[in-house]
């Protein structure tokens, strides 16, 4: 979205081809699935973006191949030639090949994802009011987010205040005391790739708001009902993956140029072997001396590879050299809750109510037009002044039928 912003139409046909007519912003994703936002606050028509670009045209369709030998990709909508290819398909969640967890497991990479996670969440609370079952009321209010990343706390803090100031009022039928949320981490922190700061402050923050968190631990099993780690067995009907994520890639590339699930780049962005194809974002894999395993999976490193192609597409059809891509670490910063979030800047970090302020306004101006920016800030404003959620509404129900429908794969009933 950024290089197709970024490029000057007056000199370049774009083409642009998705899946789904919008765009949507992944970071606040975790909000739709808790009832925070509803998806038009973080989703943007692709045609509303670029529809006042010149020479710019918008394809809704599936990507089957490239064919790079004829510079053309084979797509569901037939043949689309090119004379240069950007592949920016993003990330997939990555089960790291445990079947049976990914044919069980909530995902939550996509906006269909997280509106699925919000129905089931809402639908647990209402069989457990209707269930006389205490094993089974435990099971449907207990959760087990895998992945003590950005996304998991934030996902962890934000079934914490639902616990703590909606679903009381909502169901005052329940003991909503009973619910439990596990946040469960392979390695030894939660945050464990920012600074000791925001590790130390979050793993605070998320015990004082009743979050059980459970590091050094892998999860080896879930059959729908109970998941199985190296620790401790939960009774859940919700295991919400958030551990890992994979380049999502396209038929036609080589195994040399593929690395770790991910497409292997040069500093300008170019597959290995190819002058006019590239990658940007998380399908990509970049090296640098500071990152010999290639650049975080950042949406500020992908915004950041859109601008700099977007130049060096200018520079090459005037016959000038490319400039090679330089990361500008502009720091990383997650929010736990109210008033509880840790930021990490290049020179230093800090942690509480600055901090939250400091990422909801990174957040609010990161959103693409004003419209979001009002709708989210008021939806922000309204939850903090009366503590609560506005948007606990199953749009539509998390079936069985669906999910078998969408995947292959059967959900446990």
């Amino acid at each position: 979205m950024k290089l197709a912003r970024q490029l000057n139409s007056n000199k370049v046909q774009i083409v642009l081809i998705d899946r789904n007519n919008y765009h949507n912003f992944q970071p606040l994703m975790y909000q739709v699935a808790t009832a925070g936002l509803e998806p038009d606050s973080i989703a943007y028509p692709l045609r509303k973006i670029l529809g006042k670009k010149k020479n710019t045209h918008i394809r809704i369709a599936e990507i089957n191949r490239i064919d790079s030998s004829n510079n053309c990709i084979e797509t569901s909508i037939g043949t689309i030639d090119y004379d240069y290819l950007v592949v920016a398909t993003g990330a997939n969640t990555n089960f790291f090949g445990q079947a049976e967890i990914e044919k069980y497991a909530m995902p939550m990479k996509t906006l269909t994802e997280s509106l699925d996670l919000r129905s089931l969440i809402l639908q647990n609370f209402e069989k457990a009011l209707n269930s006389e079952n205490i094993e089974e009321q435990n099971g449907l209010m207990n959760f087990v987010i895998v992945g003590g990343g950005p996304t998991g706390v934030e996902l962890a803090g934000a079934l914490a205040e639902l616990k703590r100031h909606v679903l009381p009022t909502d169901y005052p039928d329940l003991d909503i005391r009973r619910m439990q949320i596990h946040l469960v981490e392979a390695s030894p922190n939660v945050l464990d790739a920012m600074s000791d700061l925001a590790t130390k402050k979050a793993t605070q923050f998320l015990h004082k708001m009743g979050v059980n968190i459970w590091t050094d631990t892998r999860v080896e099993s879930y059959d729908g009902h109970v998941a199985l780690t190296s620790k401790e067995n939960f009774k859940t009907e919700t295991l919400i993956w958030a551990a890992g994520v994979k380049g999502a890639l396209v038929d036609g590339l080589e195994i040399s140029q593929l690395s770790k699930g991910r497409i292997v780049v040069d500093e300008f962005s170019k597959i290995k072997g190819h002058e006019n194809v590239f990658a940007i974002g998380d399908v990509s894999l970049m090296t640098t001396d500071k990152y010999p395993n290639g650049l975080p999976m950042l949406g500020s490193i992908a915004q950041q590879q859109g601008k700099q192609l977007a130049k060096n597409v200018k520079r090459r059809l005037s016959g000038k050299a490319m400039i090679p891509f330089t990361y500008n670490d502009k720091g990383t910063m997650a929010t736990i809750g109210r008033n509880k979030a840790v930021v990490d800047l290049p020179k230093f970090s800090f942690s509480g109510f600055f901090a939250w302020m400091a990422w909801m306004f990174v957040h609010l101006m990161l959103l693409v037009d004003f419209r979001s920016r009002i709708v989210v800030f008021v939806n922000w404003t309204w939850s903090y002044i009366r503590f609560d959620k506005g948007t606990r509404v199953i749009v539509r129900k998390y079936e069985k039928a669906e999910y078998e429908k969408k995947t292959g794969l059967k959900k446990a009933s």
